[in-house]
């Protein structure tokens, strides 16, 4: 298999920066969820746009040279499917930066601070397994990296509906409930997005581990 590999891997070189670009975005969403001053979030806002436009950059040249290399290091589809999970995490992981700043929500509570952290987590986690998809050798690191996005995607899930629950035992204005309900939304979305490239990275080392 080794010897039909492109010998410039660009595509690992390209997955490895875009899921670096990830993480740091997810750990500016968690920086913002902890700054209790607005122009300071707005700031943070600012670098993780920068960082979601570096990494609307790199997807575009790993679809270009999916178009250019007649010869890839796994399934054209798998590349294809990767690199759109991984723009739909830092995409939906813009949006919920985008949003708590937009609509002027204080981010301050605990609820948002938990989403905050288990989309780090997923972020961190995917970026750990595509660090060994290069040489598939450490199996046991993906499979274990695979199994933790999983299990943070449940957490997050079970995270959304006692957030929900608490938002409408204890808000009483009905505009903060739809914003604060649409931020949470998109947030349990970009941990979704985590386990979609799990799952499409579960199916590379199924056919070539």
């Amino acid at each position: 298999m080794k010897i039909f590999m492109p010998k410039d891997r660009i595509f690992y070189t390209l997955f490895e920066e875009v899921s670096a670009a990830v993480v740091d975005m997810s750990k500016l969403l968690k920086q913002l969820v902890h700054e209790p001053n607005a122009e300071e979030r707005e700031k943070i806002l600012s670098q993780i746009e920068d960082l979601e436009h570096k990494n609307d950059e790199l997807t575009h040249r790993i679809f270009t040279e999916l178009s250019r290399n007649f010869i890839t290091p796994f399934d054209r589809e798998d590349i294809h499917y990767l690199a759109s999970s991984l723009d739909d995490i830092a995409d939906y992981i813009f949006a919920s930066a985008k949003k708590i700043i937009f609509y002027k929500v204080d981010p301050m509570e605990n609820n948002f601070k938990k989403m905050a952290e288990l989309i780090m987590q997923g972020s961190e986690n995917v970026q750990n397994a595509i660090s060994e998809l290069r040489n598939m050798k450490n199996m046991r690191k993906i499979t274990d990296a695979l199994v933790r996005i999983n299990s943070i995607e449940n957490q997050a899930d079970d995270e959304f509906d006692t957030a929900i629950l608490h938002l409408f035992a204890t808000e009483t204005d009905a505009k903060e409930v739809i914003k604060k309900r649409e931020i949470f939304t998109v947030m349990e979305i970009a941990t979704d997005k985590c386990e979609d490239a799990a799952n499409v990275i579960e199916s590379i080392i199924v056919k070539y581990a």
